[in-house]
């Protein structure tokens, strides 16, 4: 199969192919396309920048004859807010010649405005496992007639810990549903759910499967903490004017707010900030900055790592290595798409080694090690978590070796207490006892003599 046309789509359908000026299916489309079209359950292997998220959406909406309800016929599960935005605009650019309703909903923006928006009426519901549990259980979403349901990035919603909000969901479904999923990597836990939800899923994979690491140069530096890192990206930034399109990946929301305090001076309004504490508003404006060519760069947690699909990253800057070897993969992934080349960079830290390692056995692939440049100034100052921590015991003991009021109250807690007023003598024992009773002995001994 060649050509979208090949596939039979309906003419509407088809004309908005044309207009985006797509002509041919991907391979995942491809193979994903006649099983979805044929309502059987399927579980999908395939990595983000593969074009899954046509491969679904062709066949429903292939599929999809419109019904005057306002309840959804088709639901799509996603793990961001971000992934909803843009799963929305795919659908929303397919169905621009057809009568679809779609919305999408999200937590971090007004619950109520939403629910106004589904009692209007939806055929196509995107939204994240925990908002659209919330709405479900207030009755105002009902999946009366939901025909198809769609879970993406399953085994990522799985690691953000949505697995009862995804079980809840699956629970109050009618089990005469087509199922779809898709996940970048096959687990224990989604095989539970596979087991447990899906009606003798059919396997479509990738072969081979996963990110094309061939077009993506990886290298790495070893670096001894925090600040001389930070002196590492100020130098690449200044020095690589190649570095046009940058995504840097921090490993917490603390340290990437840290990293973007310690650039923004020097490169002022290059770079933008995405982690879960930003409003919703802020992160779509900065994704829509960056995806304009406003901002150079995003410093994010590995919410960008997964699912949203950017088109034309240059390099992926891994300030931190992430502890999951499966991350590294999807975090470079982000760069070397569609035949175009891409750099990967890791800042390795001496606590972080083992991690890449384990990166390095997954891709069974050795990154080369880079020397850090000279004008990079090695720091010698420590942040606060950098810094070794004492034992309390070994405090104990220098509080007591320089502490005169702990002498003090050592030795006073060292009387012993004959209960106030009353003087009561302490309690004899049988070893005091033992005692007396050989000075005794020992006294009549010296009167004999």
């Amino acid at each position: 199969m060649s050509t979208f046309e090949q596939l039979n789509l309906p003419k509407s359908l088809q004309k908005a192919i044309d207009d985006l000026g797509f002509t041919a299916p991907t391979p995942i489309q491809q193979k994903s396309f006649s099983v979805i079209a044929s309502g059987r359950d399927m579980m999908g292997i395939a990595q983000t920048g593969t074009g899954k998220t046509f491969a679904y959406l062709l066949p429903l909406l292939k599929l999809y004859t419109f019904t005057p309800t306002h309840t959804p016929k088709i639901v799509i599960l996603v793990p961001t807010r971000e992934l909803v935005v843009q799963v929305v605009e795919e659908v929303e650019k397919l169905t621009k010649y057809m009568s679809v309703r779609t919305l999408g909903i999200y937590g971090g923006v007004n619950i109520n405005t939403q629910k106004k928006n589904v009692y209007e009426g939806i055929d196509i519901l995107v939204g994240t496992p925990g908002r659209v549990m919330d709405l479900a259980l207030d009755n105002v979403i009902r999946f009366d007639e939901t025909q198809k349901l769609v879970i993406d990035e399953f085994d990522e919603m799985l690691n953000l810990g949505f697995r009862v909000q995804l079980t809840s969901i699956l629970a109050m479904m009618k089990p005469k549903r087509q199922n779809i999923l898709f996940s970048a990597t096959m687990t224990e836990e989604v095989d539970a759910i596979l087991n447990d939800y899906f009606d003798f899923p059919e396997e479509v994979s990738l072969v081979p499967s996963g990110t094309p690491l061939e077009k993506i140069k990886q290298f790495r530096y070893k670096v001894p903490n925090f600040n001389t890192k930070i002196n590492l990206l100020k130098n690449l930034l200044a020095n690589d004017e190649s570095m046009s399109r940058i995504l840097i990946f921090v490993n917490n929301k603390k340290f990437v707010d840290m990293v973007y305090d310690r650039i923004a001076e020097e490169f002022e309004d290059q770079f933008g900030v995405i982690h879960s504490n930003k409003s919703q508003n802020y992160r779509l404006t900065t994704m829509e900055n960056f995806q304009q060519g406003i901002l150079r760069g995003i410093i994010t947690t590995d919410v960008m790592a997964r699912g949203l699909d950017i088109s034309d990253i240059t390099h992926v800057i891994n300030f931190d290595v992430s502890e999951v070897p499966e991350q590294y993969i999807h975090r470079i992934g982000r760069t070397g798409r569609a035949d175009k080349d891409g750099i990967a960079i890791s800042f390795v830290g001496p606590k972080e080694e083992e991690f890449f390692i384990e990166s390095e056995l997954l891709m069974n692939k050795e990154v080369d090690i880079e020397s850090i440049p000279e004008a990079v100034e090695i720091a010698t100052v420590l942040i606060e978590s950098e810094k070794v921590k004492q034992p309390i015991k070994l405090l104990m003991k220098k509080v007591a070796k320089g502490s005169g009021a702990f002498h003090e109250k050592s030795e006073k807690n060292k009387q012993v207490n004959l209960g106030g007023p009353g003087k009561t003598k302490p309690r004899k024992t049988k070893a005091r006892n033992r005692g007396v009773e050989r000075a005794r002995d020992k006294k009549r001994k010296d009167k004999g003599k």
